[in-house]
């Protein structure tokens, strides 16, 4: 019996070996959120919602994921986000994942003064447990202006003297 033929693979050429996984994107940057509590990192990662994916991870490990693909420049970028400051045991899976990471999202809510003072202590962690990885500080609620308890110089002014980015 002679095999019927088989429709074209659209994929075939794409990949490097036929088994090998074809990738979605052209780069990947992964970015940790770090900050205290009711600062709105779940904030931040709902906000993904075109083409974002949940990790099948987080209610087994409580480390919440999201992923997302962007265009930038015409080239496909994959951006993850992870939130593992929730956690008790924050210091010992941190560094774990902290490798590969692009940057770490210092996260404060501009309406509370305490959660921008916090940021001292998490600067400490990151540099015992991801010393190298670029920071950036993250002034979040914007919407929220009204209620503001951290001027915007004060917190680019922080970020200058701890050669962070702001935004």
């Amino acid at each position: 019996a002679k095999e019927a033929p088989r429709e074209p693979d659209p994929m075939r050429g794409m990949m490097g070996t036929p088994n090998s996984p074809v990738k979605s994107y052209d780069y990947l940057l992964k970015f940790l959120l770090v900050g205290d509590s009711d600062v709105g990192k779940g904030e931040i990662l709902d906000s993904l919602q075109d083409g974002s994916v949940e990790s099948p991870y987080a209610y087994s490990s409580g480390i919440d994921y999201k992923t997302t693909t962007i265009l930038l420049d015409g080239r496909r970028v994959k951006l993850e986000l992870w939130d593992t400051s929730g956690q008790g045991r924050f210091c010992t899976i941190f560094r774990s994942y902290s490798r590969g990471a692009q940057g770490i999202l210092l996260v404060y809510d501009i309406t509370n003064g305490w959660s921008f003072d916090g940021i001292n202590r998490w600067i400490r962690e990151i540099d015992e447990h991801a010393p190298g990885v670029p920071r950036i500080l993250v002034g979040n609620r914007l919407h929220l202006a009204f209620k503001r308890q951290v001027p915007t110089e004060q917190a680019r002014a922080y970020a200058e003297k701890n050669s962070m980015t702001f935004f």
